[in-house]
């Protein structure tokens, strides 16, 4: 498979580059030119060699703080992240413009939060706006709106759809996937996926063998439990980084998490070699679709009987109101709901048919019809089957 991951990233040519915090920032918030620079000239080249570049980078609320003068335990509060998000932010695009105009590129700042993800509307504007930007030749710089955002700042649950925003590793991925871009690259500080390694192996800073893990192809439990988890200085961690590889291998797409500070690694990645740990997806899942399982903020729940959770994950079946226990929260038509079974656990997602207060009128009036006209109130529709999407386990 090493071959097809070389002939997968020589071809890309869309691609999406996210830059971390520990790569685009020093500890103290200062923007750390000497190792962004290289970056931009890189980027540069793949912009005048034909590929398409969209940049997702992290470091406004850094820089921020630093421009401020407060120290990193000042940033215990939310409403102060978010100033240091409003100040740093320009400080980020000035930096990018400078260093980009020196190649003649012209930027663009794209600001998101979570509502643009939530909403198929919007999601569909969004990639609008970044096309045409790609068909003027200028590239996207793209960061979250901490200014006006929580999603991203607040200290949130980690894992696997936990929320729209964990970190900008994530929205690297919802980008990719709503420009069905071919690459998806995660600069940070270390070389790759690491896992422990045999005696003999490289070390890390505290001794430990380690191994860097080259090739990819499913996101297990095991692989998991072995992501770290935020840096202290970003906001994310191994952990992020699997989820978004996750989304990009959903849409067909190549990951690869590399060490942004290493030289030439863009050329390099680009060129097909050997550089960090690449994910290669075999199967890819519609647009559509993919905004339903990764995309999409879940407004509610609907808990189903083991019969309607059998007909529901063999893909042939709608939800129907007779396998359906009871709904939890509140949601309206087209919004997306969790389906979950009796214990809470989560296996799939859909697009809601009707409105919570009118699914529980329907879960009201099946008993009552069962008898004279059995059938009637089960073909009450919930969530129909092509809005519904079976989650990995």
């Amino acid at each position: 498979m090493e071959a097809e991951r070389e002939r997968r990233l020589r071809a890309a040519r869309r691609l999406v580059i996210k830059l971390g915090t520990n790569t685009v920032t020093e500890p103290e918030g200062d923007f750390c030119a000497e190792r962004v620079e290289p970056l931009v000239r890189s980027i540069a080249g793949l912009w005048r060699a034909g590929r398409q570049v969209v940049l997702v980078s992290s470091g406004a609320v850094g820089l921020g703080r630093g421009w401020l003068g407060l120290h990193r335990s000042r940033l215990g509060d939310l409403v102060t992240k978010q100033a240091c998000a409003a100040v740093g932010q320009s400080l980020l695009m000035d930096a990018y413009k400078r260093l980009f105009s020196a190649w003649e590129i012209k930027v663009a700042q794209v600001l998101l939060t979570e509502e643009d993800f939530t909403a198929w509307r919007r999601f569909s504007n969004l990639r609008h706006t970044i096309e045409k930007l790609l068909q003027f030749g200028v590239i996207p710089i793209i960061n979250e709106n901490d200014t006006v955002s929580t999603a991203e700042l607040a200290t949130v649950e980690t894992g696997p759809r936990a929320v729209p925003f964990s970190d900008n590793d994530r929205l690297a991925a919802l980008v990719m996937s709503g420009l069905e871009a071919d690459a998806l690259v995660l600069l940070t500080n270390v070389n790759g996926f690491i896992r422990t390694g045999p005696p003999g192996a490289a070390t890390s800073a505290n001794g430990a063998a380690e191994e860097i893990v080259p090739l990819i192809h499913e996101i297990t439990p095991e692989l998991r439990a072995l992501a770290a988890g935020p840096s202290a200085s970003g906001r994310g961690g191994m952990s992020t980084k699997l989820e978004a590889a996750e989304i990009a291998m959903s849409c067909g797409g190549t990951a690869v998490i590399a060490n942004g500070q290493v030289p030439g690694i863009l050329e390099r990645i680009f060129a097909g070699e050997r550089v960090g740990t690449a994910f290669l997806a075999s199967k890819r899942m519609r647009g559509k679709r993919r905004w339903i399982a990764f995309a999409a903020d879940v407004q509610g729940r609907i808990v189903v009987d083991p019969g309607a959770q059998r007909a529901l994950a063999q893909g042939k079946a709608s939800l129907l109101a007779s396998g359906v226990v009871r709904i939890e929260g509140h949601f309206s038509a087209k919004d997306v709901v969790s389906i979950v079974d009796r214990e809470g656990r989560e296996f799939a997602r859909g697009i809601a048919d009707c409105a919570s207060h009118e699914a529980e009128e329907r879960l009201g009036k099946k008993g009552a019809t069962a008898g004279k006209a059995r059938g009637a109130a089960a073909a009450r529709i919930l969530v129909r089957r092509d809005n519904i999407v079976l989650l990995q386990k």
